[in-house]
């Protein structure tokens, strides 16, 4: 039986590391992969697009209609029409330049709306999703003066709170959600019983769970209370549902509370729960590294110009020491 569990608040969020840290309760996002623009998925194989075409789904995901996913179901549901026919499959190529693309009857804007990239400290009680089928508030609800129609990067269940990413790029999104990309995500998380050694060395090294052994991942204790429950930090890479949830409780160390405390290197120092912020220039750039597939501890740095070492003296500055050392000889 779990009891005596401590406030959350006990242990506010700590300092941003250096670029590395987190993990993400729920991947999955709405922001899912289309095949690129070089081919359309069909019951005979794949199709090579022509020339300055693109598949209309990711031509609307693209101008800040919707998601990718949500831009194939507008497809599919007959809601859009490319030169005054209506069309059905996601992939149906078009040239965003000369096709007149109507979506419910509307013009589609041809100039893409201006990137946006948000940070929001998701309070518990809230749904990721746009739409919930059960009614339940969402995060978007939260963001009422954003200029433009943004999609969380992945998703953090209801129960979670802390560090999630909004945006309406979804070329960015789709890259920070791809398993490829191993995105770090840093969680505080406190658990029944502070875990042993060797129960903390299990879950580093991966733990056997119903979908498959999880990846390494970076755990430490920060604190154990008096009733010998455990405030624990850990780091993944992964985003699979539920994971950090199903990992402690596989070691048998269920968890009571779960905050997200960074997403790519995004901490939530300085936000309280419920707002949200816009992100740094150098931010932005730190995400698109990380998203181009640079590791996050050398992402947002600048590439190229002197090796490390001396600095170049000025000129002179190198002639005025120099006329000294000659006067000092003579």
């Amino acid at each position: 039986m779990v009891d005596d569990w401590e406030d959350d608040d006990a242990l506010e969020p700590g300092p941003e590391d250096a670029p590395a840290d987190d993990d993400d309760t729920v991947f999955q996002g709405d922001w899912d992969d289309d095949g690129g623009d070089s081919a359309l998925a069909g019951p005979a194989g794949e199709v090579p697009l022509p020339e300055g075409k693109r598949r209309v789904a990711k031509v609307l995901a693209a101008a800040g209609v919707a998601s990718r996913r949500e831009a194939e179901r507008m497809v599919e549901g007959g809601r859009v029409t490319v030169n005054g026919h209506r069309i059905a499959h996601p992939g149906h190529p078009v040239d965003p330049e000369q096709d007149r693309i109507l979506v419910d009857g509307r013009t589609l804007m041809r100039k893409a709306a201006r990137k946006v990239y948000y940070l929001l400290y998701k309070p518990k009680g809230f749904v990721t999703g746009r739409n919930d089928p059960e009614g339940r508030r969402s995060v978007l609800e939260l963001l009422p003066d954003v200029p433009a129609r943004v999609e969380p990067v992945g998703r953090l269940d209801i129960t979670t709170e802390g560090a999630l990413l909004l945006t309406n790029d979804g070329e960015l999104a789709h890259r920070l959600t791809h398993p490829s990309t191993g995105v770090p995500k840093r969680y505080l998380v406190k658990v029944w019983k502070t875990p042993d050694p060797r129960v903390l060395a299990r879950l580093e090294s991966g733990v056997h769970l119903e979908d498959g052994v999880t990846s390494p991942a970076k755990v430490r204790v920060l604190k154990t209370t008096e009733s010998g429950n455990g405030w624990i930090e850990i780091t993944v890479t992964e985003g699979r549902n539920r994971l950090v949830r199903r990992m402690f409780a596989e070691v048998g160390h269920p968890v009571s509370k779960l905050r997200r405390e960074s997403f790519a290197t995004l901490s939530l120092r300085g936000l309280e729960r419920g707002q949200y912020r816009a992100l740094t220039p150098d931010e932005i750039r730190r995400l698109q590294d990380i998203a181009a597939g640079v590791p996050a501890i050398e992402a947002g740095r600048k590439r190229g110009g002197r090796k490390p070492g001396f600095a170049k003296p000025r000129e002179a500055w190198l002639k005025k020491r120099l006329d000294r050392a000659r006067r000092k000889n003579r």
